[in-house]
């Protein structure tokens, strides 16, 4: 990993408070579960993004990224890459102010869209 990459991991860490969880799911077992509590004992405040389940994790779960209402620092997505285009789009629109694609999360072509406005992108980590 490049310095620049380490260094904009700590930036989106540093400047995030409130992360939307895309995907999260309220199945201990699930990796979406476990890395959203752990950020949530490090004091993040997390919310669940997921139209299938009511809540994780003790908080609400909300349908999409349109439908939070409060701001959001960080975009943390948990779906397959073929998936994330519209997530990109919400975040967008929403003016989030960073993505997080998880581990084999990839998608070139979102990630640039994102970045083009102005939203800088960790992926596939």
């Amino acid at each position: 990993m490049s310095s620049g990459y380490i260094d904009l991991v700590d930036e989106q860490l540093r400047n995030s408070k409130t992360i939307a969880v895309v995907g999260l799911s309220n199945n201990p077992e699930r990796d979406s579960y476990r890395v959203s509590r752990y950020m949530q004992s490090q004091g993040y405040r997390i919310i669940p993004v997921n139209p299938v389940i009511e809540e994780a994790l003790g908080e609400k779960s909300y349908p999409d990224l349109k439908s939070v209402p409060e701001p959001i620092d960080m975009v943390d997505v948990f779906r397959r890459s073929e998936l994330v285009p519209p997530v990109v789009d919400e975040a967008i629109e929403v003016g989030a102010r960073y993505i997080w694609m998880q581990d084999g999360v990839i998608n070139e072509e979102a990630a640039a869209k994102a970045e083009a406005a102005g939203i800088p992108v960790i992926m596939n980590d």
